[in-house]
């Protein structure tokens, strides 16, 4: 794994602080790690959304149902 030096604003490293001292993580790297995952995933789901909006501006109207579309947004949320 790569290791990294990050600097953080004093707000920030209470706040990493306090979630590892509530044992929500075990440490600062699992908790910026998780934070990234996260970000990832919307990230990716912000990109589909662009795509889908692209292909709609470009050919039109969608021939897919709401039903259809909202299943398929849903399945990529819920990975």
């Amino acid at each position: 794994m790569a290791r990294q030096s990050i600097s953080l604003t004093p707000p920030n490293d209470e706040w990493l602080k306090s979630q590892v001292d509530n044992q929500e993580y075990s440490s600062k790297s699992e908790l910026i790690n998780d934070l990234i995952r996260q970000a990832r995933k919307q990230q990716a789901e912000i990109d589909w959304l662009r795509a889908k909006i692209e292909k709609a501006e470009k050919g039109g109207f969608t021939s897919d149902t709401k039903e259809q579309i909202l299943t398929e947004a849903k399945a990529l949320v819920n990975g």
